[in-house]
């Protein structure tokens, strides 16, 4: 977690939690293949384990996305990195920021931890190459002092990779 979230963090409301609960309590009835949720006592932030589907560039690899939730969710979008060492990919920053639509402007208090998920797992399998988007350097360098991806002014430009 980044230090200006840190210090931003609130306890959730009520309707978080309950919504949370339920989520969870899914997630542990129907797991989502290639995802697993790393149980801890800590509600408002899930660890994830990720592994790369069979037959794509990422198949019998495994990483962690960290998942914070705001106060308000699921009004606002919870903030979704990978822990590093990220995956490359030309969507996700070497610092775990992640260039998604529905973490940001395209989020709906409709979609899931699950279903935020599963749209991770299906970017990294639909990736026709290995490779670090062309401004990490830059954007990393930006984000040294704890900025949030949230933070960001994502422009969302390509639905290739």
């Amino acid at each position: 977690m980044t230090s200006s979230s840190t210090q931003s963090r609130k306890v959730l409301s009520k309707i978080a939690q309950n919504r949370l609960q339920k989520e969870l309590a899914e997630w542990q009835l129907n797991p989502p293949p290639g995802l697993k949720h790393k149980i801890t006592d800590n509600l408002q932030r899930w660890v994830i384990d990720v592994s790369g589907a069979p037959g794509t560039l990422y198949a019998n690899e495994t990483y962690q996305l960290q998942v914070d939730f705001p106060e308000h969710y699921p009004m606002e979008a919870p903030q979704v990195i990978f822990v590093p060492p990220a995956p490359l990919h030309p969507h996700i920053y070497s610092n775990g920021h992640i260039c998604l639509d529905i973490l940001y402007d395209s989020w709906s208090p409709a979609m899931t931890v699950n279903s935020i998920c599963i749209s991770i797992l299906s970017m990294l399998s639909s990736s026709t190459s290995k490779q670090r988007p062309p401004d990490n350097d830059r954007y990393v360098k930006n984000c040294r002092n704890g900025r949030s991806p949230k933070e960001t002014r994502w422009w969302f430009h390509d639905d290739k990779a």
